[in-house]
């Protein structure tokens, strides 16, 4: 895979956006403690955070796709830094969801940019290696954020955790700033940004699919690593605190494998890439229901990977069918991303409560292949079309 500062740019866009998101995961007892509050009090810190993502990212669309990407990126991260900083200063709970819903507001900017620009600065044909590039920095920055935010509690407080935080995503943002070209280096279709290009989106049946993709993707993520830690704390496996915390492992094992995405979705087209991992991520979750730790642990793997190849198909495919305002295509895929997401973390209890972690499962296949189905309807090379890679 050719190698050059814009690709690097595009992974460190992923980087910097999900090393922030998450981070407060691995403090959240601490901040518990400090502020006084129950631990569900606590989880707001997280859950605010992925609502104003989910709020804001349309709207952050229409800003790239009127002033430009770069811009917006720049923009965005660079106002970041002051946020996150201020995050080590805040002296309550208030305070401090105030500071992450903003942070939350920032956040859609840098990775719908990103994703528009891979699909206006390559071809169809790199734009699929860089995606995957773009995933694996998502996938690293946000067990980063996780990893150096609890690493620096340990040595200070959780207010070193986010004046660490502070430090990287400073250095993230210059960055991007050296590596993100200034302009496409593809034409560009684009209309005035408003209700026409939000109407003319939702009327094209293949993003629809798209954004279904997203949703079902994360939705089963989200279920899966929420539900997982009941099953793995009950007989007969009983496992600590400590060792549940090391089942995040995983996601490093899965993304291993997708900078090689990009081929395989050229190897089998979109539709092939996201049906098979999506067979394959079945697959890998119905061997959780296993007694052995062993095949749980290989199945979360083989599942979480095929989470992260069909994000890259379906990440891929909104540049290329989205006819005009990419970015703000984008800005729907992410809401509509992180709607699931949060549906993730609810409904499974439900289920949980009466069928356990076999009705999780259940949900999760159901779910993800619903929306694989209707992908591969909806994806089908019309005529007109443009050399999409379907």
């Amino acid at each position: 895979m050719k190698f050059d500062p814009p690709r690097l740019a595009v992974a460190l866009a992923g980087f910097a956006a999900f090393i922030d998101l998450y981070a407060p995961q691995s403090v959240l007892t601490d901040l518990a403690a400090e502020f006084k509050v129950t631990p569900a009090d606590a989880g707001a810190i997280i859950g605010i955070t992925t609502l104003a993502v989910a709020a804001a990212a349309p709207f952050a669309g229409m800003i790239a796709d009127k002033v430009g990407q770069r811009r917006t990126m720049l923009a965005a991260i660079f106002l970041l830094v002051p946020v996150t900083a201020l995050l080590a200063a805040a002296q309550g709970l208030d305070q401090m969801l105030a500071l992450r819903f903003a942070q939350g507001l920032l956040l859609p900017a840098i990775f719908s940019s990103a994703i528009a620009f891979t699909a206006d600065y390559w071809s169809p044909r790199e734009a699929a290696d860089v995606t995957g590039l773009y995933v694996l920095g998502s996938v690293l920055g946000g067990f980063s954020g996780r990893f150096l935010t609890a690493l620096a509690a340990e040595l200070s407080d959780w207010r070193g955790g986010f004046l660490m935080l502070t430090a990287v995503t400073a250095l993230c943002a210059v960055g991007l700033w050296r590596w993100v070209p200034i302009r496409p280096r593809r034409a560009v279709a684009t209309r005035p940004p408003g209700l026409s290009a939000f109407l003319d989106h939702l009327r094209n049946p293949a993003l629809l699919a798209t954004f279904g993709v997203g949703g079902a993707m994360l939705f089963g993520n989200v279920a899966t690593f929420t539900y997982i830690d009941f099953r793995l704390a009950r007989p007969p496996f009983s496992l600590s605190q400590a060792a549940l915390g090391l089942i995040f492992a995983v996601y490093l094992l899965g993304a291993v494998g997708t900078p090689l995405s990009g081929a395989f979705i050229r190897w089998l087209g979109r539709r092939g890439a996201l049906a098979t991992s999506t067979g394959l991520g079945s697959i890998g979750i119905i061997a959780t229901m296993a007694d052995s730790l062993p095949v749980v642990v290989a199945g979360l793997t083989l599942f979480v990977s095929s989470v992260f190849t069909a994000q890259s198909a379906s990440l891929g495919f909104i540049g290329l069918t989205a006819r005009h305002n990419k970015t703000t295509a984008v800005g729907l895929y992410v809401c509509i991303y992180y709607l699931g997401g949060s549906l993730g973390a609810v409904l499974p209890g439900r289920i949980w409560d009466r069928a356990g972690w076999a009705g999780c499962v259940g949900l999760v296949v159901a779910t993800t292949v619903g929306a694989t189905l209707l992908a591969m309807w909806a994806w089908r090379k019309r005529k007109g079309a443009g050399p999409t890679a379907f």
